[in-house]
């Protein structure tokens, strides 16, 4: 199977985000923790080459510790803020404004020093689809949040957002579709569900994703489906008969067994796995 999504809008999201980039100081882009490497998008260095650049890395609930620990630090080598968070928990998400501030820092002292008027560091988020740009956000203003009026020069329809710190946050998440030349970045992101169901067969992306976890995480299997390690049938057509999971005349479904494996997956059932590990491991 080979996976391709070129959304012909593309081009047209890469200049939408590069008119947001003017009002902002600093640029959040957000990651899944699961996938740090096939979730960036291969404009995003581009695009953000003149702006001091964020990393956050979201989903932390679903990923390995460890392994998130060492994006972070390959992370900060690299010369970019880092940070890891669970969005949808809360965790980690007031330390962002903070971050957002400390990098906007000099960029605001440069606009004080010119003469300009004080005001608040500014930033967005960019980011590829469902790495959680809204639930950051929503995390990020909470319930007491003081959204201003539109700002002369902006797209009407775009908001700011104040945050924590005196952070103002553009609510207008700008997205950035991944390009598939690695076909097993592809997979990942298919494993992971973020992209859609239409432009892959799920019954190939759960045997390669049962085909990776053998490999490298041998008892997650057989400890969640109590099925051998090393036993002759597919791996679809066990977790099938393990879950009930039968057609006509008791043969396997392998088709419900695969969208069960990867949504177990997704939710974190099967552990906290991470799919891409730091570069040098």
């Amino acid at each position: 199977m080979d996976i391709q999504w070129y959304p012909g809008h593309m081009a047209r999201a890469k200049r939408l985000v590069q008119e947001n980039l003017k009002l902002v100081d600093v640029v959040i882009e957000l990651l899944d923790a699961r996938l740090p490497a096939s979730s960036r998008n291969p404009l995003i260095d581009e695009v953000t080459r003149h702006k001091p650049r964020l990393v956050v890395l979201n989903k932390t609930d679903l990923a390995d510790p460890a392994e998130t620990a060492r994006w972070l630090l390959w992370f900060n080598q690299q010369g970019m803020g880092a940070l890891a968070v669970d969005a949808a928990h809360g965790r980690g998400v007031r330390e962002v404004p903070a971050a957002v501030q400390r990098l906007a820092a000099a960029r605001i002292a440069a606009l004080a020093a010119a003469g300009r008027r004080p005001r608040p560091p500014r930033c967005m988020v960019l980011g590829i689809p469902n790495v959680g740009k809204s639930m950051l956000i929503n995390a990020l203003a909470g319930r007491a949040a003081t959204r201003t009026a539109n700002r002369p020069g902006v797209t009407r329809g775009q908001q700011w957002v104040r945050l924590a710190r005196g952070v103002e946050l553009l609510d207008t998440p700008g997205v950035l579709w991944p390009k598939f030349g690695d076909q097993e970045a592809a997979m990942k992101l298919a494993a992971t569900g973020a992209i859609r169901e239409e432009v892959y067969q799920p019954e190939e992306v759960a045997v390669w994703l049962a085909g990776w976890l053998r490999q490298r995480h041998p008892r997650v299997l057989p400890e969640r489906y109590a099925m051998a390690e090393n036993a002759g049938e597919p791996v679809l057509e066990q977790i099938a008969v393990k879950r009930g999971l039968l057609g006509p005349g008791g043969r396997p479904d392998v088709s419900r067994a695969a969208g069960h494996l990867l949504k177990e997956f997704r939710e974190g059932k099967l552990g906290r796995i991470t799919l891409d590990p730091p570069p040098g491991n």
